[in-house]
């Protein structure tokens, strides 16, 4: 008997075991690729993650993979340039974003040094269920062997196509339509400046550098572009980045493209239901958004301290107190990140900025300290209240 299963291994799963397994608890966590594996990722660790990978002890072994702090943020839509360094929090001004290669490894290593135990390449394909409707273990294929395994707490944390959510058949709680497509790809000694974005209406690219000495480039295109860019993607990508970001296309005259594109269109928005007796939804798998905003991976860490922040001792096998811990998790996902989520919904209709919104942008670019509170606003530090200050209404 294991007090939790994790299903699911990468930033929702692996740091809810590892801080599961550092509270004492017996924690077993699986997931269906191999370790080490790559996935599709803006990469991007605003901030909040970046002080979660701190308290964690795992931003050093980051650090450690040649995974370069991005201290500066650069931001230019219509005339404007927003250009400077976040506030930040916790001591950590630098946002990082290394490849899901590498910060996924680091993140079950951790686990596993806190004593979860590991299996890759392990499918879970069923529940098992108690006589009162409650979850209360897995089944599944490793290799070509079956087996079933029994715990207190079974922890989706298997994306947002996620199979514990479709077993419970955990409903929707809001779901709102598809708002973008997104392309990318890495370029060899093209230098990028910390963070750079660039936006204008139907466009969206941002820049960041990686692991490897490469420079992630992405594109966003509207949702009902879809068909379109796929169909000569490369064009799209190209195009896309020389009218939207025109400086940054020159760099990449002189690079080259050091992996093949990829690209999504399914870039879901949605709240599912968190929890129910014996289960709980962390990660995408509850709660998924346009990667627009990059916020999945820090949500993802929020997420992770918040459920093993409300377990305390309610993984002892009293299912009543077990599953009052599961609600004031999921109140707490709720209130916490709807904010973003109505934010990334804004972005992602890369509509025209509205005239009201440009002022206010114009009166920030001309002050160091507004730049650092819409920087946090945007990483998520602070929320849009902050930045309506004295000092911004003289600039408006």
């Amino acid at each position: 008997m294991y007090d939790a299963i994790v299903v699911g291994a990468r930033c929702a799963g692996a740091p809810t075991a590892l801080l599961l397994a550092r509270a004492g608890h017996r924690v077993l966590l699986l997931d269906k690729s191999a370790y080490g594996s790559d996935t599709l990722s803006t990469h991007l660790v605003h901030q909040p993650g970046v002080a979660a990978l701190a308290r964690w002890g795992v931003l050093d072994h980051v650090r450690a993979s040649g995974c370069p702090p991005l201290d500066r943020t650069r931001y230019e839509v219509a005339d404007i340039r927003i250009d400077g360094y976040a506030g930040g929090v916790a001591g950590q001004r630098a946002k990082f974003a290394p490849r899901r290669r590498v910060l996924d490894a680091l993140l079950v290593d951790a686990a596993v040094g806190a004593g979860a135990e590991f299996r890759e390449r392990c499918r879970v394909t069923g529940l098992r269920w108690d006589g009162t409707g409650r979850v209360v273990g897995v089944e599944g294929r490793h290799g070509d062997r079956t087996f079933t395994e029994s715990a207190r707490l079974v922890i989706g944390a298997d994306g947002k196509r996620s199979t514990v959510a479709r077993l419970v058949a955990a409903p929707d709680e809001v779901r709102d339509p598809l708002r973008t497509c997104a392309y990318h790809t890495y370029w060899q000694d093209v230098p990028a400046d910390g963070v750079e974005l660039y936006e204008r209406p139907g466009g969206c690219v941002a820049a960041v550098r990686t692991n490897d000495e490469t420079t992630l480039v992405q594109t966003y295109f509207p949702q009902s572009r879809f068909d379109e860019v796929r169909a000569d993607a490369r064009r799209a990508y190209e195009e896309q980045i020389r009218v939207t970001a025109p400086a940054l296309y020159e760099r990449l005259r002189d690079g080259a493209p050091v992996e093949r594109l990829y690209g999504t269109g399914d870039q879901q928005n949605f709240f599912r239901q968190a929890a129910g007796p014996g289960w709980v939804l962390v990660g995408d798998a509850g709660h998924h958004k346009d990667s627009i905003t990059a916020r999945g991976i820090s949500d993802a860490f929020q997420q992770a301290e918040s459920l093993v922040g409300e377990m305390g001792n309610a993984l002892g096998g009293d299912p009543a107190r077990l599953d009052a811990a599961l609600a004031r998790f999921a109140e707490d996902r709720d209130a916490t990140l709807a904010p973003g989520y109505q934010a990334t919904l804004n972005v992602a209709r890369l509509a025209p900025p509205h005239e009201q919104r440009l002022a206010l942008l114009r009166a920030v670019q001309s002050d160091p300290e507004l730049v650092a509170t819409y920087l946090d606003m945007v990483a998520g530090i602070v929320s849009a209240d902050a930045l309506y200050t004295p000092k911004l209404f003289a600039l408006l």
